[in-house]
């Protein structure tokens, strides 16, 4: 994690009670979920994706595509005061990756130019594991 202050702040006992190892391990220790394992990856449900950890909105339902990676695509989120975005040089590669702006949990990557036919042309590729869905009362 950064040395930034979050809005929402926890000592890492408090994460470990509140999370289960799954949610520990990719929000908290910057995991990743298996391809093609989430919930989220395929779902189409209208509402509003908030961060497991904290609750804070993130991406909604009309900004998720389909992408074919393996999780859940967006291509913006919610506010761009939600979301906190770093370089990540692990893997051998430069990556960007995207965290909580609320509690600074790992939600996953941005990539950018892939050609995707979104207003955007980014991939939020972001980890089942660290969302919830609300679904929109209907």
């Amino acid at each position: 994690m950064t040395d930034r202050t979050y809005s929402v702040s926890k000592s890492d006992d408090q994460w470990r009670q509140e999370l289960s190892p799954a949610e520990y391990d990719v929000l908290r220790k910057a995991g990743t979920e298996r391809p093609f394992t989430g919930e989220y990856t395929d779902t189409e449900t209208t509402g509003v994706y908030s961060c497991r950890a904290c609750d804070a909105e993130l991406f909604t339902s009309d900004a998720k595509f389909h992408s074919g990676c393996g999780w859940p695509s967006f291509y913006q989120p919610t506010t761009d005061d939600n979301v906190e975005l770093i370089e990540d040089r692990s893997m051998g590669t430069v990556r960007t990756e995207v965290r909580c702006g609320s509690c600074g949990s790992h939600l996953g990557h941005v990539f950018e130019g892939e050609g995707y036919n979104v207003p955007t042309d980014q991939r939020w590729c972001i980890n089942s594991v660290s969302l919830k869905l609300k679904p929109t009362e209907r």
